[in-house]
């Protein structure tokens, strides 16, 4: 083992007999220089601004964030095949992991996988200092090539009904850019509705009818979708986040019109329609992969 120290004081164990991908032939990583390279296009990483996730009986969950498997598998791949990445955010803040999923158990229960993925993250300064989702807008959504949101309860927090998210939302429908979302990522859908924080009030309030009425026109109404089930939120809440949540997200992307299944808890499994690519839960970011990087070349010829 040959141990490197890197940027900002941080070591990597290099084994020569396993070379990863990610180190250059001596062993070290220059994560400064990943984003400047010569990029095949860019995809713009959607992430939760919040730091509390209201429940029921005015409990918070301080924890909430994004799942580390969700977002560095995704954007580890994407990187290796020459995309660019930019983070974003409502408020243009760091992004809050959640400390739940910093486990081996998310990546096929491989300790050094996890380590090196922790260290990947670690990595990225676009996610330790993203732009402001308004910012991103302002600069031309058109550059970009696909949207991405990874989960974790964070999703849940603002980007349901976050304006700026719902003119991203609507910019990748209206073109036909692949829109992958994963876990409770897909709940970022809602914002593409003029009035979510309307039926997301809703929902939140249990009244369901009413957010059906408001969700009427929705853009994705009838798209096949799936998202984190209600069965493996049922098991995350007395393990993880130490309450109910205010609505299940099935039943909220249900309510407002999408056509939404889910399998077994913790199967891996996604969906596309259209533009729209979905993942169930933190065991189907590989599946979610196969999906968006076909559609991203697809695209791309179609274009040319």
């Amino acid at each position: 083992m040959i141990e490197k120290m890197i940027g900002r004081k941080i070591f990597v164990r290099y084994n020569p007999a396993r070379p990863d991908p990610w180190l250059i032939p001596d062993g070290l990583m220059d994560f400064k220089k990943e984003n400047k390279m010569t990029t095949k296009g860019k995809v713009l990483v959607l992430v939760s601004s919040g730091r509390g996730l209201p429940l029921k009986d005015g409990k918070v969950y301080k924890g909430a964030g994004y799942y580390l498997n969700e977002l560095t598998v995704p954007v580890r791949a994407l990187m290796q095949e020459g995309y660019e990445i930019t983070f974003a955010n409502p408020k243009g803040n760091a992004p809050q992991v959640d400390v739940h999923s910093e486990v081996a158990d998310f990546f096929g229960g491989d300790a050094a996988r996890l380590q090196d993925y922790m260290l990947f993250r670690d990595g990225l300064a676009g996610l330790r200092d993203p732009k402001r989702i308004a910012d991103v807008i302002a600069s031309g959504l058109d550059q970009y090539d696909a949207v991405f949101v990874p989960g974790g309860h964070g999703p849940m927090i603002d980007l349901l009904d976050d304006p700026d998210a719902g003119t991203v939302m609507r910019h990748f429908h209206q073109t036909s850019k692949p829109t992958a979302v994963l876990c409770h990522g897909p709940i970022s859908l809602l914002s593409a509705l003029p009035n979510s924080k309307e039926v997301v009030a809703a929902l939140s309030a249990g009244d369901a009818a009413g957010a059906r009425a408001k969700a009427q026109g929705w853009i994705y109404s009838g798209y096949k979708m799936t998202i984190f089930s209600t069965a493996e939120e049922q098991q995350r809440e007395p393990l993880e986040i130490g309450g109910k949540v205010l609505f299940y997200p099935d039943f909220a992307l249900r309510t407002a019109g999408g056509d939404v299944s889910v399998l077994a808890p913790w199967s891996s499994y996604v969906l596309q329609d259209r533009e729209l690519i979905s993942g169930q839960n933190p065991f189907s970011d590989e599946a979610l992969l196969k999906l968006l990087l076909p559609a991203l070349d697809a695209k791309k010829k179609r274009v040319a």
